[in-house]
C-alpha cells in the first residue's frame, strides 16, 4: 500500500514521480500552529496559553439543556439542514435584542458547524477563481486556507501598532481595493490583536463597500467580549445589510467550544448561496447542542455582563504578569488574547521564542507570524490566551516573570 502520509508527491507502480498529492491551492498549509503548540504543551506539562479554548465549561443549565435534548431524542438524528427552528429563532431574536437588526429566522439565518464552517461556506459560495479578498492582517489561519480553496487571492491590509493597541489605516484599505476585489473579510473584535474597530472606522468601511459595490463577510465571534468601546455590527450601517454575511458562534460566548455551533445571518440571496455550499460540507451537525444554544442565547443580560467582566479581570492579571516579565504588551480592547512584542526581552523570532518558551518557563504561546503574509510585521509578536482559570493565569504570570531575572 502506498504511503499516503507523504505530503508532496505520489508515485505509480514503477516508482516514477507523479503530481503532488496535496491540491496546489493548499501547498504550504501544513499542520496548524495550534496543533503543534498544544502538543508541545502536553509533552512538556506546560501551561497552555496558546490555543484559545477555556479550561472550564459554560453555564451548568445550558449543559443540562443539552442533556435534556439528548434524553428527549431531539437532534439525535439529522436536524433540518438550515438548523433547528428554535435556534434560528433564537439567533434572530439575539440580533434584534442586542443590535436592533431584524432577520427572518426562516430565510435569513443558517446554523453551521461553528464559525469556521460558516467562513468556509461563505467564501466557497461567493468567490470565483481570480477574485480578490481583502482581509485584515494578522488573520485567523483558516481565512487564508479557505480563500485558497476557493481559488481566490487574498490581499492583506495590515493592522499596525499604535501606542498600546493596533489600528487600521483606512487609506491603506481603500488603496487595496482593485478591479478584481470581490469582498472584504472583516474580523472585529479582532483575533489575534484584540482590536475593536471604532464606529467611525466601521462607517468608513461601510461607505467604501457601498461605493465599490463589495460584498462583506464579518467574523463577529467575540462580539460579547469587548472591554473598551462597543461592538457595532457592520450590517447595521446604511447600505450594508443587503451586502453583508454576518458570522458568529456559541463557543466563545458560552465556553462550549467543542459543541461547534455557529450561525450566519444574511439577506435571502446571500444566505441561499452560503447554504448551497454549506450543505456539501457537513450538511448538518450538533443536533442536541442546537437546542441548548437556543436557550443560551436567551440568558439574561446579567450573564453577558458577568462573563465579560470575568474575562476583563483575567486580561488584567495576565497583562500585568507579561509586563512584569519584560514584554511590550498591547492591551486588548476585546477577545481573550493578548499580543506582545518580545523585542524588549532580546527576542526577534517569535516562532523560535514560542518553541523554546516551554523549556524556559513552562508556558506555551502562539507566534503571530503565522497569521501574517508580511512576516516581518509579525516576526517579533507573540499571542497569549487568558480564557483560563484565575489560579492558572496567576501561576503562568509567576513563571513568565522568571524571564526577566
Amino acid at each position: 500500500m502506498a504511503d499516503m502520509t507523504a505530503p508532496h508527491s505520489s508515485a505509480d507502480a514503477s516508482g516514477s514521480a507523479c503530481r503532488p498529492l496535496l491540491n496546489r491551492g493548499l501547498a504550504g498549509f501544513g499542520t496548524t500552529i495550534f496543533a503543534e503548540m498544544s502538543a508541545l504543551a502536553a509533552s512538556t506539562g506546560s501551561i497552555n496559553l496558546g490555543q484559545g479554548f477555556p479550561d472550564t465549561d459554560g453555564p451548568a443549565e445550558i449543559a443540562e439543556a443539552a442533556v435534556r435534548a439528548l434524553r428527549d431524542g431531539r437532534g439525535n438524528q439529522y436536524p433540518p439542514g438550515p438548523g433547528v427552528p428554535e435556534l434560528r429563532a433564537a439567533v434572530a431574536a439575539h440580533q434584534q435584542r442586542f443590535y436592533g437588526l431584524g432577520y427572518d429566522p426562516d430565510s435569513e439565518v443558517l446554523v453551521t458547524a461553528g464559525a469556521t464552517e460558516a467562513i468556509a461556506a461563505s467564501l466557497l459560495a461567493l468567490l470565483e477563481p481570480g477574485d480578490e479578498v481583502i482581509a485584515l492582517e494578522p488573520y485567523y489561519d483558516s481565512y487564508a486556507a479557505c480563500i485558497a480553496m476557493a481559488g481566490a487571492t487574498r490581499v492583506p491590509v495590515t493592522l499596525r501598532p499604535e501606542g498600546d493597541a493596533f489600528g487600521l489605516d483606512l487609506d491603506e484599505l481603500r488603496a487595496a481595493v482593485g478591479p478584481r476585489t470581490r469582498l472584504l473579510l472583516l474580523n472585529t473584535p479582532h483575533n489575534p490583536t484584540g482590536t475593536v474597530l471604532p464606529e467611525a472606522q466601521l462607517r468608513a468601511v461601510a461607505e467604501l463597500a457601498v461605493e465599490r459595490d463589495l460584498l462583506v463577510i464579518t467574523d463577529e465571534v467575540y462580539e460579547h467580549l469587548v472591554f473598551e468601546g462597543a461592538h457595532v455590527p457592520l450590517a447595521s450601517f446604511p447600505g450594508m445589510r443587503e451586502r453583508t454575511v454576518t458570522i458568529s458562534s456559541a463557543g466563545k460566548t458560552f465556553s462550549f467550544t467543542g459543541w461547534k455551533v455557529g450561525w450566519v445571518t444574511a439577506p435571502p440571496s446571500l444566505l441561499t448561496a452560503v447554504r448551497t455550499a454549506k450543505q456539501f460540507l457537513t450538511y448538518v451537525s450538533s443536533g442536541p447542542f442546537q437546542y441548548a444554544i437556543a436557550e443560551a442565547l436567551a440568558l439574561p443580560d446579567s450573564y453577558y455582563t458577568a462573563f465579560r467582566e470575568d474575562l476583563r479581570g483575567k486580561r488584567d492579571i495576565l497583562s500585568a504578569g507579561l509586563t512584569a516579565a519584560g514584554f511590550r504588551v498591547f492591551r486588548p480592547q476585546g477577545t481573550y488574547f493578548i499580543t506582545t512584542d518580545i523585542t524588549p526581552l532580546g527576542g526577534t523570532d517569535g516562532l523560535e521564542f514560542c518553541r523554546t518558551l516551554p523549556a524556559r518557563c513552562g508556558v506555551v504561546a502562539i507566534p503571530n507570524s503565522v497569521f501574517y503574509d508580511d512576516k516581518d510585521a509579525g516576526r517579533a509578536l507573540v499571542r497569549f490566551a487568558f480564557c483560563k482559570q484565575q489560579p492558572v493565569l496567576e501561576e503562568a504570570a509567576e513563571r513568565l516573570r522568571t524571564l526577566a531575572l
